[in-house]
Formats: structure tokens, C-alpha cells, sequence
């Protein structure tokens, strides 16, 4: 007889314990939510509903879903060949950056309009402080050193009420700046997150998306798709190693 191919657990018991997307993806439920998903699920090896994860198209209309349903987004899209993260590992994020918070405010997350986050480097996908205002109610301005990045980010805010009051997204002139030009004179942020590019060349992004490929048992002669997309700037920097070690 056959090796018995076992179900994996449901449970993702390496996200943070807050985290809603630790059941897994219910997808009867997202489809209902989005109906485009449906034509992107199909049964996996284990006879269970998924998606093909390779799929960029497919990859966006489940952050689209998620988006939605969890986090009460109702417009969302990005330009095309931008990245597009998976939504439970930065909803992580955000809730470590809760515990930070709570640690110099008496072990209690402090929540509401006044707290105040920069994310630098918000992307095209404005997905940290999405989750981030919708999660907590905190504040936050975005900045990008892309025009279609930010142009992307705004349009999403504006087409969203729930959050267009509470994110701001502002163009960084100078891709040597961080914080110039894009903090005014009176603001204070009680938090800085940065999601930055992590590869030192295009060389180490492109053998990066090689490796996940082969993860997802893709066929070798095909061309490698970087399915969560992804523009230069977006994932590779002179210095990166540096910029991630903090020296």
C-alpha cells in the first residue's frame, strides 16, 4: 500500500498568538467575500482547497479577500509586477511591534489615534499600516522613495473611508534620506517600522526567488515568477546585509 498522506495541522502555531489568520485561510469564506478568488482554488495534494501560490494573479486576489474580510478593506489593488506580501506574516509584524509598545506602557498595548507609527518604505501595497490602524486604531504615515508607490498607496486610502483619516502617505525626493524631508517639524512618532530591501543585488533577489520556486515543486524548465512580485527598489539595496544587522 501507499505512504498515508497526512492533512498538516490547521493550526499555524508559529504566528503570533493574536494573529487571525492563525487557522489557516478559510476559503468557502473568502470566496463568498471575493468572489474572483474561486477561480484560483483547486484542490491540493491533500484533497484540501488551496491556491497555487506561484500564481501571482492568484496571490492578490487572496490578499484581496483577507484584506476584506479581516481587516474591512474594501478597495485594494496594486500595479502590476509590485510587491504584494503575504498578509499573516505582516500582520505578525505588526502585533510584535504591539508587544514592544506595551513594554514601556505598563504591559498594556496602547491602542487609538494617539499613537503614532512611520513606516518606511510603505510600498505600493500600504499593507502595514492598514493592518496596523485596523488592529490597534494606530496613526500612520507612509513613506516611499517611488512615485507609482506612493500614488498606489494614496489611492487605496482614499478609496477606503475607514482608514483615510488615520494614513498618510508622503514621497521621499531623496533616496539617500530616511527621515529628511519627509518628517515635519512637529510630528512625533512613537514607533519606526521598516520593512526594507534584504537582498544586495538583483543576482541574490532572482536566486531568492529561484529557491522558493523549487519550495513550491514547480517544474524546473519553467521560468521562475516572482510570485509575490516586487520591484528593484523593493527588494534589493546597495548594503542591504548592513541595513539588517544594524551596523
Amino acid at each position: 500500500m501507499p505512504p498515508e498522506i497526512k492533512q498538516p495541522p490547521v493550526e499555524k502555531t508559529n504566528l503570533h498568538p493574536r494573529n487571525l489568520h492563525r487557522q489557516g485561510y478559510d476559503l468557502d469564506l473568502l470566496m463568498k467575500i471575493t468572489p474572483e478568488l474561486t477561480k484560483f482554488v483547486k484542490p491540493n495534494k491533500y484533497d484540501t482547497k488551496s491556491i497555487n501560490f506561484s500564481d501571482p494573479e492568484a496571490v492578490k486576489t487572496l490578499n484581496r479577500a483577507l484584506l476584506k474580510q479581516y481587516y474591512r478593506i474594501k478597495h485594494w489593488d496594486i500595479p502590476e509586477g509590485y510587491l504584494c506580501p503575504p498578509i499573516p506574516g505582516r500582520a505578525d509584524y505588526i502585533h510584535y511591534m504591539a508587544d514592544l509598545l506595551a513594554e514601556t506602557n505598563g504591559g498594556t498595548i496602547p491602542k487609538g489615534e494617539q499613537v503614532k507609527v512611520l513606516d518606511v518604505g510603505t510600498g505600493a501595497n500600504c499593507v502595514y499600516p492598514i493592518i496596523g490602524n485596523s488592529v490597534y486604531g494606530w496613526e500612520f504615515v507612509g513613506t516611499d522613495i517611488d512615485p507609482v508607490a506612493i500614488t498606489s498607496a494614496n489611492e487605496i486610502i482614499t478609496k477606503n473611508n475607514k482608514i483615510k483619516d488615520s494614513i498618510i502617505c508622503r514621497l521621499q525626493t531623496n533616496a539617500a534620506d530616511v527621515f529628511k524631508r519627509v518628517i515635519k517639524q512637529d510630528e512625533v512618532f512613537d514607533l519606526t517600522i521598516c520593512n526594507p530591501p534584504f537582498h544586495a543585488s538583483w543576482q541574490e533577489a532572482q536566486a531568492g526567488t529561484n529557491r522558493k520556486w523549487d519550495n513550491l515543486n514547480n517544474a524546473k524548465s519553467q521560468a521562475p515568477v516572482l510570485n509575490f512580485g516586487g520591484k528593484n527598489n523593493e527588494l534589493w539595496c546597495k548594503g542591504a546585509r548592513r541595513l539588517l544587522s544594524g551596523a
